[in-house]
């Protein structure tokens, strides 16, 4: 016996890519939109109630657009030694998905990160959708499956690598034998030792 939310979500991963299907007419709105830019609804519901959205006050949800790829440099017109180019191998040290939600947050400000998930890609974007929540609201308050984000301690979250994202570039995912040094957190294990 299959939920509603499970015919959903295979509808919506068939991944129809040919011309003039439901995905080529949101790839063009996507690029039309601004970088970050708030939606009404989840593009992805089922995927977003996973992650704790509600249809209430105090929800909101938003789009983000950002580049794919590495931080690559242009490469230098005169000579250096190959070590010294500054080139290639260098990286944020977070993935982009991070990036997006911090980007979203900086113009949220009034409102915290509780989660994002991928919902597009063309050839040079990567397109996730963020939801917020407002901790101040009265309704957000009084639920007390999500009254815990309206406390101090959750204050700029998304900042200091709270959400699902943010642990996963912490490398808080693995468990066990080889991540001994990454809990409390990889700085906090600095010079401990050998």
């Amino acid at each position: 016996m299959k939920s509603g939310y499970k015919y959903v979500k295979e509808t919506f991963e068939k991944h129809e890519k040919g011309y003039e299907t439901p995905d080529w007419y949101r790839g063009i709105e996507y690029r039309k939109g601004r970088s970050v830019q708030r939606i009404d609804k989840p593009t992805k519901i089922y995927r977003a109630r996973e992650l704790g959205y509600k249809a209430k006050q105090g929800y909101v949800m938003a789009r983000a657009r950002i580049r794919k790829g590495g931080m690559h440099k242009i490469r230098p017109k005169r000579g250096r030694k190959p070590r010294a180019l500054g080139v290639s191998k260098y990286t944020t040290g977070k993935n982009l998905q991070t990036v997006a939600e911090e980007r979203t947050q900086k113009k949220f400000p009034n409102l915290e990160v509780l989660n994002s998930y991928k919902i597009y890609s063309d050839g040079y974007n990567w397109y996730y959708e963020i939801i917020l929540v407002d901790p101040n609201h009265p309704v957000v308050k009084a639920d007390p499956k999500i009254n815990w984000i309206s406390s101090p301690s959750h204050k700029k979250r998304v900042n200091r690598g709270k959400t699902s994202a943010g642990k996963r570039s912490r490398g808080l995912n693995k468990k066990g034998w080889g991540s001994e040094k990454t809990r409390p957190s990889i700085r906090a294990n600095k010079g401990r030792g050998k």
